[in-house]
């Protein structure tokens, strides 16, 4: 389904700030080589990132999903002095180009690559998030958003990829797992008292929700 105009994809590139040179690099190797190229975030998301975080100027920042370390670096690039990345990984291939494009592009700053399941590994993290990034399996959203609520920092951004899953949610109906999968949850959260949310059409979509101040730290 072609619901975004690629022109107008093109456009916000072009006149959009780039990024550092190796985030670059980055993008056309994971283009050359990568099968599912497509996952990665791309240069207007990162930028987008990159800005909130700086303006941010978090502590500990989480991300579930590395896929192969762009969006981490992005989102590191507005880390608070001494502060943290923690960044998930499933599939042992996309960790290893992880955490080696961590090591070689940003190696003077603290990012953590955890490599396995994402509900299991979050059982082990108890930083206080300051923000948090989520781009991994759509099904499993429901359930991270629920995890991270008792141990987001006050004030704590998460942001969620993919919430309009290329178009698939505009369709009537909505079908295939994923697809669904999305639709729920953009539903659910906007009904949740919990929390307060935004989805922009940035690309694939992108929501942003926060924390009400009465629940969770």
């Amino acid at each position: 389904m072609e619901w975004l105009l690629p022109l107008a994809e093109a456009y916000t590139k072009e006149m959009s700030s780039p990024g550092p040179a190796y985030l670059a690099a980055i993008e056309a190797e994971t283009l050359s080589l990568h099968p599912k190229a497509h996952m990665l975030c791309g240069p207007v998301v990162g930028r987008f990132l990159a800005l909130l975080s700086s303006l941010k100027q978090p502590r500990y920042i989480l991300e579930i999903g590395s896929f192969t370390g762009y969006s981490g670096l992005c989102l590191a690039e507005g880390l608070a002095p001494g502060g943290e990345l923690h960044s998930i990984e499933a599939r042992p291939a996309e960790a290893a180009i992880a955490r080696r494009n961590f090591n070689q592009f940003m190696p003077q700053v603290s990012l953590h690559l955890h490599e396995g399941d994402a509900h299991e590994i979050l059982k082990t993290l108890h930083h206080p998030w300051d923000l948090v990034f989520m781009d991994a399996d759509k099904t499993g959203y429901a359930q991270y958003l629920e995890q991270l609520l008792p141990v987001l920092a006050k004030g704590a951004l998460v942001i969620v990829d993919n919430t309009l899953f290329h178009g698939q949610v505009l369709q009537t109906p909505v079908s295939g797992k994923n697809a669904k999968a999305v639709q729920d949850f953009n539903q659910a959260i906007k009904t949740d008292p919990r929390w307060e949310v935004l989805l922009l059409s940035v690309r694939d979509g992108i929501s942003l929700i926060r924390k009400k101040n009465n629940h969770g730290v």
